[in-house]
């Protein structure tokens, strides 16, 4: 059977759907070619802005990599602009040739509309629409100055992810509030004051005049009324317009967009549209949710089944720098409308209903979202609300005088409720999944898409997942530090490195902390965050570290301690284990166990026998082997070339260098070696967070694996010919982690976060993989000491018992 050929004119998201839908409903009917001006292929655009903040990487908003493409047999010209349609001859024309279609899809999206102001042609202005435009404002260095033109929703989130990175901005907006289209008068207030709070600068009824230079580049924004903002680069974010110009060539129908039917067919009945760049019965579209629908319908119609585009209601549910907004429906005034207005000022949560006759008609909110989606249902559906007038501003729970806990509003939604706009997700499709096994947002995602796009209904599927499961609901680890602030783990990060908090008081003040100290959750964290980033400026605070790293010692669940020596590379010698042997005897250890890292375990010590047995054990040259700390635990090795007639390198001796190498530096979590010396891998090299397997031709460097509660082989990190390059590329990864990762993060969660390429391409970097090792290196001089001999130099140490000890170990 001849396969059918598509072509496809744009790697958007809208055109990536209608791929997804047509290779999984008819894999083998069509053969594809996908022409992208870009060069590269599906990405999620709406995800930009947490990649300016800093909050994920472009490689983790892909939603259709090389490999994807490839697994369909999909015919890629990336980085090729489309020059000509041929609609009698029914081909397209690249830059590098042309190529024959059956069915033409047109989802060549919109461009960004740019004033035409004088001086918009200036280098450092620009537009905020695709990665290249993300990356030249993430090239922007902490106190360099930014204006942003437009208040809506996309010109808030380029303003916001730059003072994020200490970037000084200025949104300049003509109209009197902010977000108008979205929000009202009085919400559309409470927004500026937050993002003002945030350090942005905001302009409202402000004209732009005039876009000044120097040398070609970008100086300042001159206003109508004389005022001048310098800034070193102008981001426009004042809006779209459909992409037309190819199908206006072609002779297709176009209006404000390119026309389309129910089916989405052009005017010529062979060739498609779908997207940003489509008119449909007067509208376009610039939500992602309509687009999606779209794209089904698409793809059915190319496969033969009936479908039919229909424009919906939709609400908005948006997340501006850490800001509930949602709105629905028509909350303008008019003749016969009525409020129903709520506000709690101390809390900063706002929400006003519109109501016509017996109908509510439009719903705005901010601050406290989580009943937005029952009441775009009643909007929606038209639904009687005389009888729930009373109670209707609060929400579900309170429907019928009844107060509820806060999950009732999600349990009270119908099966057939929308959770999920951008791909039109009902909470029984997500029951039904929660049923089959998707016990956690990201196999949510995976099954049904449900908060796979803009991410703004993450938190009501994940209250779905609570209902649903129960106390068998796992917390996601998006979540706040702790209960002291409302910033995640890679906020306070970002934030500690780009407004250089040096001390844990600093963190306290300018980050907004609830608590004058911090808590027994947030202190350890912050306390290796400044560590790490500021080694040379900050002190370790021993009273924000876990039990066991204040005691220097494992604590057991009677109360005593484990204390392991250290073992090079796990070689050890008569005048050690005799050493172990005498301490055992003198300290009445009830426990002596040989651990599967090779060392030896004296488990049962008295607290009150600590500085002592670390005293008699370091005389005989044994250090703390920090089983206890978030640091280098062990490196487990094999005999090597020493004695084992397979051995291909000596393991063993880089073992020991590479455990000489990373002793004694803190990091997110623990972190364990393995060395093999050949590919039968009997250090078992290949679960471990670093692992080495020797072979003939040198080292193959291993990374990311696990084998605890999670199990997982360790991916390739790299290969190299010396022991030396195996020694370098394994600190400048250590380092890398410490840099990078969130505490308590083992590396394999933290690599699956930023992506193996991303690491890959640091360590593969010869300048970055010297900073990397010199960054090390400066904190080993600083920090790398042995805390047993530090303590056990002086038996003073008071004995604290355990009725005292705030801070809990947490593995």
């Amino acid at each position: 059977m001849t396969k059918q050929r598509i072509v496809v004119i744009g790697a958007g998201m809208a055109s990536g759907r209608v791929l997804e839908h047509l290779t999984d409903a008819a894999p083998d009917t069509f053969e594809i070619t996908l022409f992208n001006a870009e060069p590269r292929g599906n990405y999620n655009r709406i995800m930009l802005s947490p990649v300016l903040a800093g909050d994920q990487t472009y490689e983790d908003i892909v939603t259709h990599d090389d490999a994807w493409y490839a697994e369909r047999g999909i015919t890629c010209r990336f980085g090729e602009k489309v020059m000509k349609i041929d609609r009698d001859a029914k081909t397209v024309e690249g830059e590098n040739g042309k190529v024959s279609y059956d069915k033409l899809i047109l989802g060549t999206g919109s461009n960004p509309f740019m004033i035409p102001l004088p001086g918009h042609d200036l280098d450092g202005v620009i537009a905020y629409r695709d990665q290249e435009d993300t990356e030249r404002m993430m090239g922007l260095e902490a106190g360099q100055r930014c204006v942003v033109i437009g208040g809506g929703l996309l010109g808030l989130e380029a303003a916001a992810g730059m003072a994020a990175r200490g970037v000084e901005v200025t949104v300049v907006h003509i109209m009197g509030h902010l977000m108008e289209r979205q929000l009202d008068e009085a919400a559309g207030y409470l927004l500026r004051k937050s993002l003002e709070a945030k350090g942005i600068t905001i302009k409202l009824q402000a004209n732009s005049k005039e876009i000044t230079g120097q040398d070609g580049r970008v100086k300042a924004l001159m206003l109508d009324d004389g005022t001048e903002l310098p800034c070193d680069l102008l981001v426009m974010a004042v809006g779209i317009r459909p992409s037309v110009t190819l199908a206006q060539e072609a002779g297709l129908a176009v209006g404000k967009g390119i026309h389309v039917d129910d089916q989405l067919r052009t005017s010529d009945e062979n060739v498609y549209a779908v997207g940003e760049c489509v008119e449909h019965d007067g509208a376009i579209f610039g939500l992602v949710a309509p687009l999606y629908d779209q794209a089904k319908v698409l793809a059915k119609t190319l496969i033969g089944e009936e479908a039919a585009f229909v424009q919906k209601t939709l609400s908005t549910k948006l997340k501006v720098t850490g800001c509930d907004l949602f709105s629905a429906g028509d909350f303008t005034d008019g003749e016969g409308r009525e409020d129903i207005v709520f506000r709690d000022p101390a809390r900063g949560v706002y929400k006003r209903l519109v109501i016509e006759g017996d109908k509510l008609v439009g719903a705005v909110m901010y601050g406290d979202t989580a009943d937005g989606n029952w009441f775009f249902g009643l909007i929606k559906d038209e639904t009687p609300i005389e009888e729930m007038r009373e109670t209707l501003i609060f929400g579900p729970a309170y429907q019928g005088g009844d107060t509820a806990d806060p999950l009732s509003a999600v349990a009270a939604l119908p099966l057939e409720a929308e959770i999920c706009g951008c791909n039109g997700i009902s909470k029984g499709t997500i029951m039904d999944a929660i049923a089959g096994g998707a016990t956690d947002l990201a196999a949510i995602k995976a099954t049904t898409k449900a908060s796979a796009s803009c991410g703004t209904c993450t938190g009501l599927v994940e209250q779905v997942l609570r209902v649903s499961l129960g106390d068998d609901f796992v917390i996601p680890t998006a979540q706040p530090i702790c209960g002291c602030c409302d910033l995640t783990h890679e906020d306070v990060r970002r934030l500690i490195k780009s407004q250089e908090l040096k001390s844990q008081e600093a963190v306290w003040q300018e980050l907004g902390w609830k608590t004058r100290n911090g808590c027994h959750v947030c202190r350890p964290a912050i306390n290796f965050y400044l560590l790490a980033d500021w080694p040379l400026e900050y002190q370790d605070d021993p009273q924000s570290r876990f039990v066991n790293e204040r005691k220097h010692a494992n604590i057991q669940k009677d109360g005593t301690f484990s204390v392991v020596p250290r073992m090079w590379g796990g070689i050890t010698n008569p005048a050690e284990l005799r050493a172990i042997a005498d301490a055992a005897d003198k300290y009445n250890v009830p426990t002596v166990k040989v651990t599967g890292g090779q060392r030896i375990d004296l488990l049962g010590v008295k607290g009150e026998n600590l500085p002592a047995i670390w005293a008699d054990l370091n005389k005989a040259g044994l250090v703390s082997g920090h089983a206890y700390s978030k640091g280098l635990r062990t490196v487990k090795t094999c005999v090597g070339t020493d004695h084992c007639r397979f051995g291909t390198q000596d393991s063993t001796g880089l073992g020991i260098k590479l455990e000489q190498a990373l002793w004694g530096s803190w990091t997110p979590h623990k972190v364990k070696l393995g060395v093999s010396g050949c590919p039968r891998n009997c250090a078992e090299a290949t679960c471990k967070d670093v692992g080495i397997i020797c072979v003939d031709s040198g080292y193959q460097v291993g990374v990311a694996g696990a084998a605890g509660m999670d199990v997982k082989e360790t991916e390739r990190l790299g290969d190299v010919a010396t022991e030396q390059e195996a020694i370098d590329v394994t600190v400048a990864f250590v380092q890398l982690y410490r840099e990078n990762a969130k505490y308590l993060d083992r590396p394999y969660k933290w690599v699956a976060k930023v992506g193996l390429d991303w690491v890959q391409d640091r360590i593969a970097d010869l300048y970055e993989r010297a900073r990397l090792i010199a960054a090390f290196e400066l904190s080993q001089t600083i920090y790398r000491k042995d805390p047993w001999a530090e303590h056990a130099a002086t038996k003073a140490q008071t004995y604290q018992p355990l009725a005292d000890l705030t801070l809990e170990a947490a593995e």
